[in-house]
């Protein structure tokens, strides 16, 4: 079982976390400079870390 610091998410499943479109979770990689990096973990297999996703959108709730 993976802690929550190391629980990692695929590309639509961190959508699903954040609230919003497969494809918004694209734009906002590719126009927010500021949106957590996702890692590649295979040739095929992209994810996202929880932990970064949680302290990006709790970021921007105090914006």
């Amino acid at each position: 079982m993976q802690t929550q610091s190391t629980k990692s998410l695929r590309p639509a499943q961190a959508a699903e976390f954040l609230g919003i479109s497969h494809a918004t979770l694209w734009r906002w990689l590719k126009e927010r400079p500021d949106f957590p990096r996702p890692r590649k973990i295979g040739a095929r297999t992209t994810i996202w870390i929880v932990a970064e996703l949680e302290q990006w959108r709790d970021a921007q709730a105090h914006k």
